[in-house]
């Protein structure tokens, strides 16, 4: 899930040689600092000053001067161009999603010097170049029409009684922060909600010999894929509408596709990948949650091994900030086969999935660790394409029959007037996993199996409504 660029600074191979992020203390951050969308849409122009202090002098040494914005907008003022940046509320204020900025620098900034010279001023609170996180996906054309073997993944989860139990919900929206979607294929009419673009990459944030492709300067309101086809892979596991391959696991749960990876072609790769700053997708993932998002699919990731030792963690503010929102968040564990970390599954608050196989057993590319909560099926996954259909591979894939699953548990609770959270759900998929055929260390709790996670809960509501002096009598 980590493309290597080793010409890139900071000792770093997932660097944007062109930005870095940082985040001020609470109560530092000046009021009139714009929002990154306003100045995307020329509504405000970036910031050339922020402290009139140490933050310009050291920005300016070694940039030449102060190009910057706050990288999320105001939930309050999303929709008021020229505003973004005004009445954040206590949630962004606490969780830091207010106090983060983004600043463009020139070709041959010393971003290493200039991160360790920040580091140290006391109205910083972290500063980290601004990373870049990629997904590969391995795919095979299909036929328009599946065969036997498409129904195994979905046998495998027993999709067919889960949806059974629960249809899924229109209300309930699961977001996708992916590589975009084709909006006119056949399995998605009426699917998409309204989606965002936030890609905003240069040739020189990627390594040399790479090369980006379509749509990849300019944030827009148009989430369309066209080169890289991952983000509707995952779609099409969880709200196909079933036409020429089995149908969605979130069954009638509408989805929000954002589309935050840009299309990157590589030598010696015969199919482009998505690849993005971590800017970007963080911009996408709060817009996501703001939008009304109930669960988020994340199948992307940055290893661990690949930061430097001194940057924070990726996407530790809009974890904090979705947890807040009370919404459930999901993320492929990774691909490379042994026991190591990718941000965002790495963070205890997010379910990390695994990839298994037809034989229920843990996929031989699926990375393992203790964080792992539990697989779902990761091989030849028949599903959607950019135009018709493809098998997939990965734990990218086995990622989204969780969050479909958690979109119906979310939805069944909502029916009888449950409260579910995060823990909550956690707790229910993995108590309901159905073991590995061969006992697999750092792969979670077993395999998804989203009939019996109804189950659960179904029993768990049950038994909040019986009152304790029958249950005790019981």
């Amino acid at each position: 899930m980590s493309i290597h660029h080793p010409s890139l600074p900071y000792g770093c191979p997932h660097c944007a040689t062109s930005g870095i992020m940082f985040k001020l203390r609470l109560g530092e951050a000046p009021d009139n600092t714009p929002a990154l969308w306003d100045v995307n849409v020329r509504a405000q122009p970036p910031a050339t000053v922020i402290d009139r202090g140490p933050i310009d002098r050291i920005v300016s040494a070694c940039a030449g001067g102060v190009r910057a914005a706050r990288l999320h907008s105001a939930r309050a003022n999303a929709l008021r161009p020229g505003y973004r940046h005004r009445a954040y509320d206590d949630l962004e204020q606490t969780t830091g999603v207010a106090r983060t900025y983004i600043l463009r620098v020139p070709p041959g900034t010393p971003i290493a010097e200039m991160c360790d010279r920040l580091a140290q001023l006391p109205n910083i609170e972290s500063v980290s170049p601004n990373y870049l996180s990629g997904t590969l996906l391995d795919v095979e054309r299909a036929p328009a029409d599946d065969d036997a073997e498409a129904w195994l993944p979905r046998g495998a989860v027993r999709m067919a009684e889960a949806l059974a139990i629960e249809p899924g919900d229109p209300a309930v929206l699961i977001g996708l922060i992916d590589s975009g979607i084709a909006t006119n294929h056949p399995e998605f009419r009426d699917r998409f909600r309204a989606g965002y673009d936030t890609v905003r990459l240069q040739p020189r944030d990627i390594g040399p010999g790479m090369e980006l492709l379509g749509d990849f300067r300019q944030e827009d309101a148009d989430p369309t894929d066209q080169f890289v086809g991952h983000g509707m892979a995952c779609a099409g596991i969880i709200g196909a509408a079933g036409n020429a391959m089995p149908a969605g696991l979130a069954g009638d749960t509408r989805i929000i596709p954002m589309r935050a990876l840009g299309a990157v072609r590589i030598p010696g790769k015969a199919m482009p990948i998505g690849l993005g700053a971590i800017s970007d997708l963080d911009m996408a993932l709060k817009r996501c949650i703001d939008l009304g998002a109930r669960v988020i699919n994340m199948s992307f990731g940055t290893d661990d091994r690949m930061l430097h030792p001194s940057s924070p963690r990726p996407h530790r503010d809009v974890v904090d900030y979705a947890l807040a929102r009370g919404c459930i968040l999901v993320a492929a564990s990774g691909n490379n086969g042994i026991e190591t970390r990718y941000w965002p599954a790495a963070y205890p608050e997010v379910i990390a999935v695994g990839a298994s196989n037809t034989a229920d057993q843990a996929a031989s590319f699926t990375t393992r660790g203790a964080h792992v909560d539990l697989c779902a099926p990761g091989e030849r996954i028949l599903t959607t394409a950019l135009q018709g259909y493809q098998y997939a591979t990965g734990t990218s894939f086995a990622a989204p029959f969780v969050a479909a699953s958690a979109a119906l548990l979310v939805a069944y609770a909502a029916r009888h007037a449950h409260v579910l959270d995060t823990t909550g759900v956690r707790a229910i998929l993995t108590r309901s996993a159905r073991p590995f055929a061969v006992p697999a260390t750092g792969c979670g709790a077993g395999i998804l199996d989203a009939a019996a996670a109804l189950h659960t809960l179904q029993a768990q509501i049950l038994r909040a409504q019986v009152p304790s002096g029958e249950r005790d009598a019981a």
